[in-house]
């Protein structure tokens, strides 16, 4: 009997997994032995997810913190060492050094690591230098290079990290796609978080969902916002995540005069929900890698308003499935949103031209299998070169 290959993902928190890769790794997980490492207490973490692959624990934070970082490494390259893996394949920044580096001591055939996103975009000075050096470093540990867009892509060639025939992006680019059944517009849900928000029907909900730092535009969002109260009395923005700046005490002084039309939710693993509820979704985003929430929206039948940065020009078909804006222009944010606020019509084609491309382009059942495709080309030719 033929040997199963095996194969090491590398994270550094439960919520990518959740996220991104469930149905990568159960695909592979037909073909492969697959572990996957995470930072998690939870040794069930796997299961409980409906997921075969083997479960291996290990500290990986995310913020910079030498001796921890160290002692993840070190376990990292034991870890490769020992269990003979064909191929690491890691995600996110920190895991994605510490893996590679680990992996490329541990003499591990083939690396993969996939680009998501750069911190080092809204960077000046030192600190730009020191983590674009980072990925360097880390792209020369891999032997494998993905991105999850050709416009990151192009950024990340221009910037010298890697070079255009290294770097690859696998279909249509974003890293996991779209659940299309999940991911499509469901009248119960909107009248029900409307209903629980005291928001009516007839009422235009702007939707924000995501990691609340200012990375992410949002005082530029507060700030449009509230110049659209003064000329529209049925626009309500809704706020959806983890706060982990403080974001919303200066969104809600910002928007003071309208803070009754400002409604902020928790992290939600429902978000579909949310987005049915919504009319148009909002990403003013300064940086990102894809910008999955856009297709996601996009399934549920949203028009977008998402800055005009790499990453989002992948995820939105300007004039055709939502409009961009440059990053920072508030009054250009403003404009394009009181366009689909203003214009129902034009608002139900956008977002229904958006449906069609998230289906067409980005499904998730599409992306797995360019997944699977790609490592069996890998496997076939044993780590080497074959594009």
């Amino acid at each position: 009997m033929k040997k199963r290959r095996k194969i090491c993902i590398v994270v550094s928190s439960e919520m990518t997994v959740r996220a991104f890769l469930m149905r990568h790794i159960a695909a592979l997980s037909e073909k492969y032995d697959v572990s996957v490492v995470v930072n998690t207490s939870n040794t069930a973490f796997l299961k409980q997810l409906g997921l075969s692959a083997n479960l291996v624990s290990i500290p990986i934070e995310r913020k910079i913190s030498p001796l921890k970082d160290l002692y993840a490494l070190l376990r990292l390259a034991k870890l490769f060492k020992d269990g003979r893996f064909d191929v690491v394949h890691s995600m996110t920044p920190k895991a994605g050094l510490l893996a590679m580096l680990a992996a490329k001591a541990a003499r591990v055939p083939v690396r993969v690591h996939i680009f998501t996103g750069q911190v080092w975009v809204v960077k000046k000075g030192f600190a730009r230098c020191g983590l674009k050096w980072i990925d360097k470093m880390l792209a020369g540990c891999a032997t494998h290079l993905l991105t999850d867009s050709n416009s990151q892509k192009k950024f990340l060639v221009d910037e010298g990290v890697a070079t255009d025939r290294t770097l690859k992006v696998l279909a249509n680019g974003s890293i996991c796609g779209v659940d299309t059944e999940r991911f499509c517009f469901a009248p119960e849900s909107r009248s029900v978080i409307r209903s629980s928000l005291g928001i009516s029907g007839n009422e235009i909900v702007l939707l924000y969902i995501g990691r609340l730092n200012r990375d992410k535009g949002l005082l530029d969002l507060a700030a449009a916002f509230a110049k659209l109260c003064a000329c529209f009395n049925n626009v309500k923005l809704v706020v959806v995540g983890t706060d982990e700046q403080e974001i919303r005490q200066v969104m809600a002084s910002i928007c003071r005069e309208w803070e009754d039309r400002l409604f902020f939710v928790d992290f939600t693993d429902q978000p579909e929900k949310y987005m049915s509820a919504a009319d148009i979704v909002c990403l003013p985003s300064y940086r990102e890698g894809f910008g999955s929430v856009i297709i996601e929206a996009a399934a549920v039948g949203l028009p977008s308003v998402a800055s005009k940065i790499y990453g989002l020009t992948d995820a939105v078909d300007d004039g055709e499935t939502g409009l961009l804006h440059e990053p920072g222009n508030v009054e250009e944010l403003t404009r394009q949103l009181h366009k689909l606020i203003q214009n129902p019509e034009f608002r139900s084609r956008v977002g229904a031209n958006a449906r069609i491309r998230a289906e067409r382009h980005f499904s998730g059942a599409r992306v797995t299998a360019a997944w699977l495709e790609y490592y069996g080309r890998i496997l076939e030719h044993d780590g080497k070169a074959f594009f």
